[in-house]
């Protein structure tokens, strides 16, 4: 019997726009404008389209339409875990788990819908008895597995706020962030397996508590990692253990749309990290608009039977939100918990592409610098098991180069033949169709389109969403992203703030947006929320990303505007310079800085890594140096390249650029980095000795 047609997400979403509102559009492009120009109605119907519940309506869509501080939806009242109950009986009766997670161990486990339920009621019963109330703040700090996911849904459940900072944290950078939220539970994990090694964070959690003077409870995980017993109040075995009548008849409470759902955190590149506080609706809301771009569905939906979804990251960055998300949509979320490379000093970047062959995901995700890492080490997919069921790639945390995604479609193309030679040379065996829902009833590739779709995304933990990214009915270009999202009001302003096309800009938003922030905790006035994000422009949203936006609608970042390259009146992002660089197969890392600052001449110093064995020899530079200059142009050759051991990134990934060129323009270390918030803290040692000979360099040549 032949399938039905597959049909995207955002066309099922049109057809209902059609059949229950009557709006029609001929284009993307339309209805993106109307998204962003009749927000209430646009909003409203994504409100209804979602099913998001609520026992009380609401008096307004958006009752003050302002930034900061815009009113969305007063008067309704929801629920995270709600959201997430609502789809228990439809998947389990359809025979599909909530969670699958492997970690580096090997070890599988599954989580059923009704299984998760239970849990989730159990420690949300358990927080209670801990003394946790509505608007209380509880502090995690695990890893990327279903006790996670279970533990945030209890807090949600009864109104507390979640916070989680993953174990690969060291205790200052953890402390720096909970100490500002004033806990009153810690929930935790005594130890972690990761990179190939047992780690003990026994002496973490009690470092912890001691810097954690509101910290009243703490509720354990144990695992075979902890070197020493942590005293605790109850352990996780105990707090998932409860069951009849009272577990049976719990539900979560109904909250104020604009309650606190979780607080996440700024980067922390100086001085304290900023905690970010995003509503319940909101960030429910967000996640709607995300389904449709992601064409993600729910997984017992004959749409979209058997949908598997995978992004791979860590508890420390805001695409683990993402990746919850998949339960809001009904969708089995499949998590990976370890070393996306198996270790550091044994890599093999093929470890990911197994795991989501032996699970069947539907979606891979992953930030850029993943893939890029593959492609650099000769992954080859077809050999990694079958694949023909993925008919996702995502991409986000930088700019992902056009190499880097031809790479990955001709990988995914490359297994996808693979797979279907050895099916039509099996004897006696059915033919397998390529199945993108990974659903029983397999679906041919055609029916979502026979080339390979990346969805590619740029957002932020700011607003926990994307501003840009993917559309499966839309044409695909490498190297860029496909539209601008719904309800995003983004542009690309030039410097007199108007709006430009095929230019690159300042990309800022010029409407609210639900997930938009609350506020900042302990913020008084809203000032570090203000200079954050509207100090530039009154009223606008401005992102700090440099954007240019096609005559298409197509989209291209060119990284952080704060980190920009001005030669000669010419600005460029510093990722053009990134994707000339690394295609190099010499070229593992690198990291540009332009020192041009209030009227001095540009300074442009290129740092390298190289593959163990090459050097950075006369030729080298030359070919580094041809490469600029061939993709950009001779304006953007670098005064001075530097073969250095590691480029400083942050705890999430992102090229610490700024504080490198603050450094270098004469401002303390402690000024410009916190240690605790890198993921490489040992290698700032060389760059602060560069800049001392920098500066020393400059001032002789001055005097």
């Amino acid at each position: 019997m032949t399938a039905p047609a597959y049909v995207p997400q955002i066309r099922l979403f049109q057809n209902w726009l059609r059949d229950a509102r009557g709006l029609a559009f001929d284009s993307y492009d339309a209805l993106w404008q109307w998204s962003v120009t009749d927000l209430d109605a646009f909003w409203q119907s994504l409100w209804d389209y979602a099913g998001i519940q609520s026992p009380t309506p609401h008096t307004a869509v958006l009752a003050e339409r302002r930034m900061p501080g815009a009113v969305w939806f007063p008067g309704a009242q929801v629920n995270y875990a709600h959201e997430v109950f609502k789809h228990v009986d439809k998947a389990h009766a359809a025979g599909l788990p909530a969670v699958i997670s492997e970690n580096e161990r090997g070890e599988v486990r599954e989580l059923s819908w009704p299984e998760l339920k239970r849990q989730v009621a159990s420690v949300a019963l358990t927080l209670r008895g801990m003394g946790v109330q509505r608007g209380d703040r509880v502090a995690a700090y695990l890893p990327n597995i279903p006790e996670t996911m279970v533990a945030f849904l209890a807090c949600s459940s009864i109104g507390a706020v979640w916070s989680v900072c993953a174990p690969d944290m060291g205790t200052a950078a953890v402390a720096d962030r909970f100490k500002q939220i004033e806990p009153k539970v810690l929930i935790a994990a005594d130890g972690v397996h990761y990179g190939q090694k047992a780690l003990d964070r026994s002496a973490v959690l009690q470092e912890l508590r001691s810097q954690l003077p509101t910290v009243e409870k703490l509720l354990l995980l144990r695992t075979p990692y902890a070197a020493a017993e942590v005293p605790h109040d109850i352990d996780w075995a105990a707090a998932t253990s409860r069951g009849g009548a009272e577990v049976a008849a719990f539900a979560p409470e109904w909250l104020p749309f604009d309650h606190p759902v979780w607080i996440v955190y700024s980067s922390g590149t100086t001085g304290l990290p900023k905690p970010i506080v995003h509503g319940q609706g909101g960030i429910l809301l967000s996640m709607a608009v995300s389904q449709l771009h992601y064409d993600t569905g729910a997984s017992y939906a004959p749409n979209s039977l058997g949908e598997r979804f995978h992004w791979y990251s860590s508890t420390g960055w805001v695409m683990w939100n993402a990746q919850l998300a998949g339960l809001v949509s009904g969708t089995t979320c499949v998590i990976y918990d370890g070393h996306p490379a198996h270790s550091k000093e044994q890599p093999d970047w093929s470890v990911l592409w197994r795991f989501v062959a032996r699970h069947r995901v539907t979606f891979f995700g992953a930030g850029a610098a993943y893939f890029t890492n593959c492609m650099k080490a000769g992954v080859q997919a077809r050999e990694c098991g079958e694949l023909s069921q993925v008919r996702v790639l995502g991409s986000t945390g930088s700019p992902l180069a056009e190499d880097v995604q031809r790479w990955g479609s001709d990988q995914l193309r490359q297994a996808r033949e693979a797979a279907a030679r050895a099916s039509s040379a099996a004897p006696g065996r059915p033919k397998q169709a390529s199945a993108p829902s990974g659903g029983s009833e397999p679906r041919e590739a055609g029916s979502v389109g026979a080339d390979v779709w990346w969805c590619n995304i740029s957002g932020g933990t700011d607003f926990c969403g994307a501003f840009v990214g993917g559309n499966r009915e839309l044409p695909e270009v490498p190297g860029q992203m496909q539209c601008r999202f719904l309800g995003a009001a983004v542009y690309a302003w030039n410097e007199n703030g108007q709006p430009v096309v095929d230019e690159v800009g300042e990309l800022v938003c010029t409407e609210p947006i639900p997930s938009m922030p609350l506020y900042f905790w302990n913020d008084p006035g809203n000032a570090r929320y203000l200079s954050s994000y509207f100090d530039t422009y009154p009223g606008v949203w401005r992102h700090g990303d440099w954007l240019k936006v096609g005559r298409d609608g197509g989209c291209v970042i060119y990284g952080r505007s704060d980190a920009t390259i001005n030669r000669q009146g010419l600005r460029m992002g510093t990722s053009e310079i990134y994707n000339a660089v690394e295609a190099l197969p010499e070229v593992l890392d690198s990291m540009v800085v332009d020192l041009e600052y209030l009227g001095r001449d540009s300074y442009m110093p290129l740092f390298v890594v190289l593959r163990p064995g090459a050097a950075l020899d006369g030729a080298m530079r030359k070919k580094i140096n041809d490469a600029i200059r061939a993709s950009l142009s001779p304006r953007f050759l670098p005064d001075d390249i530097f073969q250095v051991a590691e480029i400083p990134r942050t705890l999430s990934g992102k090229k610490q650029e700024l504080p490198i060129k603050k450094l270098l323009l004469g401002q303390p270390i402690e000024k410009v980095v916190n240690r605790e918030a890198m993921a490489n803290p040992g290698c700032l040692d060389w760059y602060v000795d560069l800049a001392a000979r920098h500066l020393a360099g400059a001032a002789g040549a001055k005097a």
